[in-house]
């Protein structure tokens, strides 16, 4: 009990620490992608750096729900999380081009130690410390609709991630702008899709975890965002002027 009571503590604490989080990015953009830049190390290549940062994401929520259990429910859950992160951690890492941006070891290690804490808390809360979800819960309108919204965040994301794919010949280097799906309404629609797969897993889970992990997905999304959309503005002068940073026709 003294355990599960020191999780709950924890467990609060990083949720109370998102929105603070979500204000310090609003004013650093972390170096990788079309922001890198020199003074943050060593850097290793984007496709290791990937797979190094999100790896703990796929293998410690896995290694809780191997240990813990549970049932239909506790699969329906894993597979739902090993469905992003298995995406993320292998097979969007492969898709990258080789000519794309090395990552700062410096940010790969941050990434590596925020998917520990996350994933931890993720497996701990859903198959060790939560509330147990007998099968009936699969039908619940919270999992039904939960998993739908999921399941549409992340068609939106990797249709996002298709379309800048195409953007480039092989061995073509330099940014365009975006176009098509709903790059038509706002410049992040990746990062729109994801935040609507965690809010739709914290639904589905209805449990604390998720909704600490979601709101963390803003705060570390919301500004990225943001930055994305200024970088863009200020690089083409013909980008769309009514495109949004990440919710269409408002923000």
């Amino acid at each position: 009990m003294e355990v599960e009571r020191l999780f709950h503590h924890i467990l609060m604490a990083w949720l109370a620490a998102a929105p603070v989080v979500l204000v310090v990015l609003l004013f650093v953009t972390a170096p990788y992608g079309r922001h890198t830049r020199a003074g943050w190390g060593p850097a290793l290549s984007a496709r290791a750096g990937w797979v190094l940062m999100e790896s703990p994401a796929v293998v410690v929520p896995a290694a809780f729900f191997l240990l813990g259990g549970g049932g239909a429910t506790a699969v329906a859950f894993v597979a739902l999380w090993e469905l992003h992160y298995l995406n993320r951690t292998v097979v969007y890492p492969l898709r990258l081009p080789r000519e794309a941006r090395p990552m700062p070891l410096s940010i790969a290690g941050t990434g590596f130690g925020f998917n520990v804490i996350n994933g931890t808390l993720i497996g701990a809360g859903l198959f060790h410390f939560g509330v147990v979800r007998e099968a009936a819960w699969l039908l619940d309108a919270r999992f039904v609709g939960g998993a739908a919204v999921f399941l549409l965040g992340f068609f939106i994301n990797n249709r996002a991630d298709a379309i800048m794919r195409k953007l480039r010949a092989p061995g073509e280097t330099g940014y365009k702008i975006p176009s098509g799906g709903l790059y038509r309404w706002v410049s992040c629609p990746n990062y729109l899709g994801e935040i609507l797969e965690w809010g739709g897993f914290a639904l589905a889970t209805w449990s604390l975890p998720g909704l600490a992990f979601f709101v963390w997905t803003i705060a570390n999304l919301a500004p990225r965002a943001r930055s994305h959309h200024r970088w863009y503005r200020a690089k083409f002068a013909d980008y769309p002027p009514e495109r949004k940073a990440l919710v269409p026709l408002i923000w």
